[in-house]
């Protein structure tokens, strides 16, 4: 027979049910600010006794908070207590929230978060004898509504009841009868745990089941590696395309059978292939494609609980929301990405610097500043040991951006100087750097900076000069040619009369023809 407690679990009320209990008995308690984390458990035993909802829903709610609140709060304990970074969103806590459980690195998270145990949050049952119960009482005695045991139910039954309340008998039966072991005479004992022992190889081989092949994984990080390494080299085009393909093949992985594990690494490599993705369709000059890959790569980042990943794609998306000349569009993907970097990595001097350039685009000259001193504080706390993304060196990205950022910064905020300055740094910073990590288009980039602040000071000579070399680069990128647009069109309206600059706009305008070929369609679900 079901006992009125069950029963009343199984009607979940609606959450302003849970608020006005919280609110209760937390004026009950003289409203103590903060409220204390005993109170907190209390408050969630009740609205779980009254309201029915799965136990990490009752904590939230004793906090009197939303999801939203809760996914910042925790966020904010990451930060607060140096915490590994996680890229946990309001979508996940609703799915642990509806009887998903979370990985043991998130469980220990949201015990943190409320000073509590696994067990208390449903996570987990809690098997020790209670004080009140009979030594010969059965170990289930209740359930929650999530199909886990309440250690509180536990020792609030009678003492006397020799029952088990099942909700999931039939799956429970066999963990029922190993309960009662001590008792089964030896023969039956015996049985019992040879049954246990062939269901515990079938366990085993549940969780290693997977359709994917030994060598799979390693040849799919043998791949991001080298498109890695050929971004920067090869003609977007062509590594778009091969790359795109790949990209298709991990989301054909993802649907076929594979170990928890395996799904982790494979969420991320697909979201490394798109965040890649991004930055050539952002070559290309299909903007639109370029943040949708940055998008996804965020995403599947997320579910891959992978920080710096999100980090990247969102470093990404800063650039080219920058280039499509919406600055603060590009400071909140900056913003976003430092949330999810990790400390101490060059990624943050990285985005920081975004940050700054996105308000020098936007005009605002005393932002540039103030965020470009916090790109100069997080580069001097870098660790002597450069990290590496995929073999590479990520420590030039770093570098590049505390010169080439500014001396971009300095021309759209009209102070042609300070941006020669840092342009001429960039360039050297780019032509001293290891073979590996040199970039044929940022090179370009900064020369084209270093053209127009020489356009800027009165020497169209040397900013022609430097407009060719740079249209000359082994990898003109739509990046490219749009600062080469920016260079001719000041010329052409400082210096119309010159012979000089119409040879610059010729060059620039066959090369522009030649450069913007369509991208092929994504798959749905990249």
């Amino acid at each position: 027979m079901i006992s009125q407690k069950t029963e009343r679990a199984r009607a979940v009320h609606d959450v302003s049910c849970g608020k006005a209990l919280r609110e209760r008995a937390v004026g009950r308690a003289g409203s103590p600010d903060p409220v204390l984390a005993e109170l907190i458990s209390k408050i969630a035993a009740e609205i779980e006794d009254h309201c029915g909802h799965r136990r990490l829903k009752c904590h939230r709610l004793a906090m009197g908070w939303t999801v939203a609140q809760a996914v910042a709060a925790a966020h904010q304990l990451v930060e607060d207590e140096h915490l590994p970074k996680v890229g946990l969103s309001e979508r996940s806590w609703k799915d642990w929230e509806a009887g998903g459980l979370p990985s043991p690195d998130y469980q220990d998270l949201l015990c943190r978060l409320f000073a509590t145990s696994p067990v208390e949050l449903g996570f987990a049952r809690d098997y020790s004898p209670t004080p009140e119960a009979d030594a010969n009482a059965p170990l289930w005695i209740g359930d929650g509504p999530d199909g886990t045991l309440f250690a509180r139910d536990a020792a609030r039954a009678d003492a006397g009841s020799r029952t088990f309340t099942e909700v999931e008998a039939t799956k429970r039966r066999d963990a029922v009868k190993l309960a009662g072991l001590a008792m089964a005479a030896p023969a039956a004992a015996a049985q019992i745990l040879e049954q246990a022992a062939a269901e515990a190889m079938e366990f085993t081989q549940q969780a290693e089941a997977s359709s994917l092949g030994s060598g799979t994984l390693d040849h799919l990080d043998l791949a991001v590696t080298e498109f890695n390494r050929a971004y920067s080299l090869r003609p977007p085009k062509a590594v778009f395309d091969a790359m795109m393909d790949y990209r298709r093949k991990v989301n054909r992985l993802l649907k076929a059978k594979h170990t928890h594990q395996q799904e982790r690494e494979l969420l991320a490599y697909a979201g490394w292939l798109s965040e890649l993705l991004a930055w050539l369709a952002h070559d290309l000059g299909d903007a639109r494609t370029g943040l949708a890959f940055a998008t996804d790569a965020f995403v599947h980042g997320q579910q891959a609980g992978h920080g710096q990943l999100c980090a990247w794609a969102m470093d990404a998306a800063a650039s080219i929301n920058l280039y499509e000349q919406r600055p603060s569009k590009a400071r909140n993907a900056a913003l976003k990405g430092l949330t999810e970097a990790p400390a101490g990595h060059p990624l943050t001097v990285r985005l920081h610097a975004q940050a700054a350039r996105a308000a020098a685009a936007d005009g605002d000259a005393e932002g540039f500043t103030t965020t470009f001193h916090a790109a100069q504080d997080a580069h001097r706390l870098l660790p002597p040991r450069s990290p590496r993304r995929f073999g590479i060196d990520v420590m030039p990205l770093a570098d590049y951006a505390l010169t080439s950022y500014p001396a971009t910064s300095f021309i759209w905020l009209g102070q042609a100087e300070q941006a020669r300055q840092h342009a001429e740094h960039a360039l050297a910073t780019y032509e001293a750097a290891p073979a590996a990590s040199r970039s044929p288009s940022r090179e370009a980039i900064a020369r084209l900076d270093l053209a127009i602040a020489h356009a800027q000071l009165g020497d169209p000579d040397d900013a022609v000069a430097l407009g060719h070399q740079a249209l000359d680069s082994a990898r003109v990128v739509d990046s490219v040619l749009g600062r080469a647009g920016d260079l001719t069109s000041f010329l052409t309206r400082r210096y119309p009369r010159q012979s000089a600059v119409e040879g610059l706009r010729e060059h620039l305008a066959a090369l522009d023809a030649a450069a913007r070929p369509a991208l092929p369609a994504a798959p749905s679900g990249a």
